[in-house]
């Protein structure tokens, strides 16, 4: 796993992300869609309609990273559109963390499909 400056920022996007998006169509909707800078060292987070991929866009001062992670069973957990105000949720690098290894930040508790 990852780990991630304290001092990072990460913007979570609540609307549903096509995942054939790549660099340029994931830097366009964190520019127009969520205003803003794809530049300043932030790290965005999408998901598809299903909950069951997730995309990560991040500048590291040279170029884009974009990862990638798909579920082989169950969904991510993920906010609705009520969640926000601007489209996008802003979260620390532990939530990150968390909503990756499994953990629903609602119930602090692992989600179904999670076993070790």
């Amino acid at each position: 796993m990852f780990n991630f400056a304290n001092s990072l920022r990460i913007y979570l996007c609540v609307e549903p992300t096509d995942m054939r998006k790549a660099f340029n169509g994931l830097y366009a909707i964190a520019k127009h869609e969520l205003l803003k800078n794809p530049m300043d060292g932030s790290l965005f987070l999408f998901a598809n309609r299903r909950r069951d991929r997730v995309k990560l866009l991040y500048w590291d001062g040279t170029g884009f990273w974009v990862l990638a992670k798909r579920l082989e069973k169950g969904t991510f957990w993920w906010p609705g559109p009520a969640d926000a105000t601007s489209g996008a949720i802003e979260m620390k690098p532990e939530a990150l963390s968390m909503l990756l290894n499994g953990i629903d930040l609602k119930d602090g508790s692992f989600r179904a499909w999670f076993c070790r």
